[in-house]
């Protein structure tokens, strides 16, 4: 049965329902998993692919010494395909479907010094390489689009095309990294001939964005083949060096889009945070139109309501997900006479507006009210996808920046011949923290402290502070955000007086009730000394980059009298490795001990692995590394 919320709502907040056959599922105000669904590989064989050579076997689980070039550990068992090739052995592996349109995910271990590819449709390929300790990324580096080859060309000049990454997002050796690329084929006529060019629509690295809208004109450089096909299987390259894949995933696109006829837009006066019952207002005006934009409110600085009534043209039966975005304003969707979205009141273009809907081919009415209830702000988002169905706005470019853009006309923090801080509101998951600092270095190794709470948040390369949020107009949301490759960290109080050993961990300060900060010290090199004190405890507390690679140095001093606790780490899984580091969530980030004198433990705690240090009384000295 499908569950409703009202179309209007009424002066006295009184509320109708009705319910009808179907179905829809609805994000409200607790988040929920609301997707659809992808497909998979099955990594249980090599069943999922073309017959290749023995280079490739399924394992169930890999380590990678990341100071050994190219070797790569499988242990037996199901989950992960590995390459190891050899002079005999370094066949490519194919898949068994074709794609066209395709959107795919899938994580990648890369040994030291190894080098691998993706080709989409055997032919244009995003590179796979040990880019850990690059300084400026190019084609040929760990997401990039590669060059293509022309060997006719004067030597030297054969290469060409190719697309680098924005920014080096690569982790070191060793960590598991997430790939996800939105890859568009070439489209031809009936006659056969290209109408348009190969696209990668999205690459993403690690949850950075690292190119967009990058066309490709022919088959990269060891394509399968150099002509351009319609569709084709997706290759992984097996002849360059050792590589490890686990959690394949993808959605095949091809269908037409959804769309809206036969629409109509009522534009009403109103001031009302709460939407009326806009049956009963007088219309300021009435059109026809034949798109759907917050940019159809006349005036300046106004507050209005737009009431748009049409109906979709779906183009195949299944299930849609509508996300339907809102930026300082309230509004509603309506789709067959069920509301799907209710959005009564303020929300923000962060705020979940999440529906999943069973839908069946033809016209379907449908209305979107969209309440302006603040003068200053304007813009709303309507998105959309369905089977075979790439997501795709529905609403008109005028209505709200659409997409998320690299930007190109930030605010930007940056040190030069020092360490830099920056205090800031920052986001910490869907958290905001409003005592925080940054600290920038010129190794471009940069981090944010919690002051409050007196914990490390999180660690990036590259660029430092994109400030635009702070300081552009009147700066409304006061965020700082860092702008290169994060990584972050649990967020709770980094030091405790543990009644036991198996007490748990304090969430937050208030809950600790012990721990006050003492502030910190800028050095010469502009580096803060942080100073906490719990009871008759000083902690003091400094982190320095590395200078030759991704690696955050923290040494930590305690001195006065009592033990205290020191949580390092904490995650799903935490593993010590051969090497004697340690390996956060399998995938994150590693943490390597300078030396053994006050060893770290494992434990469990309220339903995660934790990676704490029992410090005794008296001076003692903790050192260690994080490395991404």
């Amino acid at each position: 049965m499908k569950r409703t919320v009202p179309i209007f709502i009424l002066s006295a907040l009184l509320y109708s329902c009705t319910e009808k056959e179907g179905k829809v599922e609805v994000a409200e105000s607790a988040p929920q998993e609301i997707s659809l669904p992808f497909e998979s590989i099955s990594l249980n064989d090599l069943g999922d692919f073309k017959k290749t050579s023995s280079n490739w076997s399924i394992g169930g689980d890999v380590y990678v010494d990341r100071l050994k070039d190219k070797q790569i550990m499988v242990s037996e068992g199901s989950g992960v395909l590995v390459n190891i090739p050899d002079s005999e052995s370094k066949a490519h592996i194919f898949t068994n479907f074709e794609h066209g349109d395709i959107e795919l995910e899938v994580d990648v271990m890369m040994p030291k010094g190894s080098n691998s590819g993706l080709y989409f449709q055997g032919r244009y390929e995003v590179q796979l390489f040990d880019s850990w300790k690059t300084e400026e990324a190019t084609f040929s580096d760990m997401g990039g689009i590669y060059q293509r080859w022309d060997a006719t060309k004067e030597k030297g000049s054969e290469g060409y095309e190719g697309s680098a990454p924005r920014m080096n997002a690569a982790k070191a050796p060793g960590l598991w990294q997430h790939v996800k690329v939105v890859f568009h084929a070439p489209q031809f006529d009936a006659s056969g001939q290209k109408v348009k060019d190969a696209e990668f629509y999205e690459v993403w690295l690690n949850g950075v964005l690292i190119h967009e809208n990058v066309k490709v004109s022919g088959p990269t450089r060891a394509a399968i083949a150099n002509d351009e096909v319609a569709k084709a299987p997706l290759m992984i390259q097996g002849d360059h060096g050792a590589v490890a894949f686990k959690n394949f995933s993808y959605k095949l696109y091809g269908n037409p889009r959804l769309s809206f006829v036969d629409m109509k837009m009522k534009e009403f006066e109103s001031e009302q945070v709460l939407l009326p019952n806009v049956d009963t207002l007088t219309p300021i005006r009435e059109v026809g139109t034949d798109s759907i934009s917050s940019a159809m409110v006349v005036g300046k600085k106004v507050t209005r309501i737009l009431d748009y009534k049409g109906k979709m043209l779906v183009p195949v039966t299944g299930d849609y997900l509508f996300d339907f975005k809102l930026n300082q304003a309230g509004g509603l969707l309506i789709i067959d006479n069920d509301t799907v979205v209710n959005h009564d009141g303020s929300f923000t273009l962060d705020s979940l507006g999440l529906a999943k809907v069973s839908l069946t081919k033809g016209e379907i009415p449908f209305r979107l009210i969209y309440n302006k209830h603040n003068p200053w702000n304007i813009g709303f988002g309507l998105y959309v996808e369905g089977p075979g169905i790439q997501r795709h706005s529905v609403h008109a470019q005028s209505s709200i920046n659409d997409r998320p853009r690299i930007s190109k006309n930030r605010i930007m923090v940056e040190p030069s011949d020092k360490a830099v801080t920056q205090r800031s509101f920052l986001m910490h998951g869907d958290e905001k923290r409003t005592h925080c600092i940054s600290v920038g270095t010129p190794q471009k190794i940069n981090y944010a402290y919690d002051l409050a709470s007196g914990c490390l948040l999180e660690v990036w390369s590259g660029e430092f502070l994109d400030a635009t949020q702070m300081w552009h107009s009147r700066g409304i949301r006061q965020l700082g955000e860092p702008a290169g490759f994060a990584v972050s960290f649990h967020g709770t109080p980094e030091f405790s007086v543990l009644s036991s050993d198996n007490s748990d961990w304090p969430d937050n300060i208030s809950e600790e009730g012990l721990q006050f900060s003492e502030g910190y010290e800028l050095g010469k090199d502009g580096i803060p000394l942080f100073i906490r004190k719990i009871e008759s405890k000083i902690i003091r507390d400094k982190m320095v980059p590395s200078s030759d690679e991704r690696r955050l140095n923290r040494t930590i001093l305690f001195s006065g009298e009592g033990e205290i606790w020191h949580k390092v780490a904490s995650g799903e899984a935490i593993e010590k490795l051969p090497d004697g580091s340690y390996i956060i969530n399998d995938e994150s980030y590693f943490v390597d001990f300078s030396n053994d004198s006050l060893a770290p433990v494992i434990r469990k705690s309220n339903g995660k692995e934790e990676l704490l240090v029992k410090i005794p009384t008296g001076e003692q000295k903790v050192e260690y590394s994080i490395i991404w």
